[in-house]
């Protein structure tokens, strides 16, 4: 195994787990955007006030998008299973 093959292993890696995480980082960050806002603006600063809605959207977001990211995930690992014999 050759140095370029295992960068390239390491930057496809890399890239699916964030292609993976994005929907799911995107909508927490963005419902802890709103429930900041709405924070400030009603002057309610409850630590515990964003919990319960993150946890909900991401739970949401993973079942909206859950089939796409196994998909994604499935076809990344058939792609490294394809490529082993050529590595090795």
């Amino acid at each position: 195994m050759t140095l370029d093959q295992v960068i390239s292993i390491g930057k496809e890696t890399i890239g699916t787990t964030l292609l993976i995480a994005g929907p799911c980082l995107v909508i927490s960050i963005a419902v802890g955007l709103l429930i900041s806002i709405f924070q400030a603006t009603t002057q309610i600063h409850d630590q515990t006030l964003s919990f319960v809605p993150k946890i909900l959207a991401v739970m949401i977001s993973i079942m909206i998008f859950g089939g796409w990211m196994l998909k994604t995930l499935m076809d990344f690992t058939e792609r490294l299973l394809q490529s082993l014999p050529g590595i090795i």
